[in-house]
């Protein structure tokens, strides 16, 4: 766990970054407030200036008049906040630990262990926002404003999948977590508004670093040189790894199981190391830990090298706990690896990979269950052809996640279901998170083929209030509803999700019966291009390259028919 008073010894250069948005945006408009503020003190006028541009400003001003002292300057503020934030979050972690002594149901003691796990998540991102970028360019901002949205809603979603946890629990710890959580979540949301008005401040300065880079008619960006947009428009495959350790089922190499090999694998790596899987079944539940950065995964083929499992929350444990695998670990890689969960339709939520590692890749992977496949949780994430099947919401989470050249096999689900292919968890309109799936077929499963007529399939749900999922010069099957969008319940999240169709193909694409709520947008190419892309949405270009995964940056051209390899 990140200790306490962590945040405090962080560099300013980040607070001075946060801040400006205050300087430039709220305070130009404090002015004297009228004959009541000019006599307030000046620590109280700064504490509102400060917290002027944010959501919550009842809990920005009460936790800083609480623990800011007498500061005015707005450094001090963007200390205290970040440091009565990781507070309130710690206060929490111990309410947890509290509340697991009076636990009495599996599910619920699950929820609360879940809990202390992602609220060190949480304060680990709220420390890295504030800390890691200590030093960098002005020139560079750009990136780091990224990196800042990235971690932040990293660790909002780590709460809100806290609380997620205690869905279906018969006791009252979801309503005591959620009161523990309530200021840090609200704390965190401010702090992602600081940062939002911030770069939008230094978007519209027009500094030259902040200028839009045009992408060509390949969709390549057109300052690329020529030998590296060949490069990119190629598909090279991954570089030819050299194995650090091998991994054999049948003992031919250096350990017959995973997890034997994760155990030697060096911690908080800054290089990469590499992982060899020869072709086997592997029957274990694999965590990629938060420390373990930068590991190569690299099998014989997605459906020669399986890893398999078979939870589920019929066994009455959370949905995040039924992973077979799960990769935490910054800049995690795996190529020609399969991962699945057997448990089938009828034991409900049941998730083959959960991943959070932010900058992580997937390459050439096969990943198979039916409800809850695929937990794009948080962070940036790439799938490159991949494979992946399911049945209900079989791609969900709040990562920034770009699925490009992919196959999506809808399987069969139970007569007394419907198929739902997404269910993004965007919770704060602010959040960085998104699923956007770019030149990948829809298809149904070969075992769903023959009932793809009579049970119906949707592209997605609102899972949380600003679900936000996009689908780009896709072929989409026949078998898609018309109405393409399904709504969760009532009429929750149908006027604030973000649901966006561009330039898809095939019979399913037809897009003039489609639902009608305020939330489905009509998003042109040139806006897809300015934002939905490996370049723009992932900043895949800055680190995908040195995997050697091809991928397209930008969109295909305008109108290019049919999927591009």
């Amino acid at each position: 766990m990140t200790k306490k008073g962590a945040i405090i010894g962080a560099s300013t250069v980040l607070v001075v970054a946060v801040v400006a948005a205050v300087c430039v945006v709220s305070f130009k408009n404090s002015g004297d407030g009228g004959k009541g503020e000019g006599q307030m003190s000046t620590s109280v006028k700064s504490i509102k200036s400060f917290c002027q541009p944010v959501d919550y400003k009842e809990t920005c001003e009460s936790a800083l008049e609480g623990a800011a002292g007498n500061a005015t300057s707005p450094t001090d503020l963007a200390k205290a906040i970040f440091k009565v934030t990781s507070d309130r979050i710690e206060q929490a972690v111990r309410e947890s630990a509290v509340l697991n002594d009076l636990k009495n149901d599996q599910r619920t003691s699950g929820a609360l262990n879940n809990c202390k796990e992602l609220l060190d998540y949480a304060i680990d991102d709220l420390k890295t926002t504030f800390d890691k970028l200590g030093g960098f360019e002005m020139t560079n901002f750009k990136r780091a404003v990224d990196d800042l949205k990235t971690w932040l809603s990293s660790a909002l979603t780590y709460q809100e999948t806290c609380l997620d946890g205690f869905e279906n629990t018969t006791t009252d710890a979801a309503a005591k977590m959620r009161k523990a959580l309530n200021s840090s979540q609200e704390l965190t949301e401010n702090i992602l508004a600081l940062v939002d008005e911030f770069s939008e401040t230094l978007a519209n300065l027009d500094l030259p670093s902040f200028s839009r880079r045009l992408l060509g008619d390949d969709g390549m960006p057109e300052w690329m040189p020529d030998a590296k947009r060949r490069l990119l428009q190629a598909s090279p495959g991954a570089p030819q790894f050299k194995p650090n350790v091998t991994v054999a089922a049948d003992g031919s190499g250096d350990f017959k199981t995973i997890n034997e090999a994760l155990a030697k694998v060096p911690l908080k790596s800054a290089t990469t190391y590499v992982m060899y899987i020869k072709a086997g079944t592997y029957k274990e539940y694999v965590s990629v830990a938060r420390n373990v950065t930068n590991l190569v995964m690299i099998g014989d083929g997605a459906t020669k090298t399986i890893i398999t499992g078979n939870k589920s929350f019929m066994l009455n444990i959370t949905t995040k706990d039924t992973a077979t695998m799960e990769a935490i670990g910054n800049g995690f890689f795996m190529r020609g690896i399969g991962v699945e969960n057997t448990a089938g339709a009828k034991n409900h939520q049941a998730v083959a990979l959960r991943v959070q590692s932010d900058m992580s890749a997937f390459y050439e992977c096969q990943f198979d269950g039916y409800q809850d496949t695929l937990y794009t949780h948080t962070s940036r994430q790439y799938y490159r052809d991949c494979v992946i099947s399911g049945t209900i919401d079989f791609i969900f989470g709040n990562a920034q996640v770009v699925l490009q050249n992919c196959l999506i096999q809808v399987r069969r689900c139970m007569d007394n279901q419907q198929n739902i292919v997404t269910a993004q968890g965007r919770k704060e309109k602010r959040s960085a998170g998104g699923t956007v799936i770019h030149n990948c077929t829809i298809a149904p499963h070969p075992e769903f083929e023959a009932h793809a007529g009579r049970l119906k399939t949707f592209l997605g749900r609102p899972w949380k209030e600003y679900s936000r999922t996009l689908y780009i010069q896709s072929e989409i099957g026949g078998f898609i509803d018309p109405q393409g969008w399904l709504p969760w319940l009532g009429d929750f999240g149908l006027n604030t999700c973000y649901y966006a169709e561009v330039e898809n193909h095939g019979p399913g694409a037809d897009m003039s019966k489609r639902a009608k709520w305020r939330g489905v947008k009509a998003v042109t190419y040139q806006q897809a291009q300015q934002k939905y892309t490996v370049e723009r949405f992932i900043q895949g270009q800055q680190w995908l390259p040195k995997l050697g995964v091809p991928f397209i940056p930008g969109l295909l051209p305008q109108q290019q028919s049919g999927r591009i390899h």
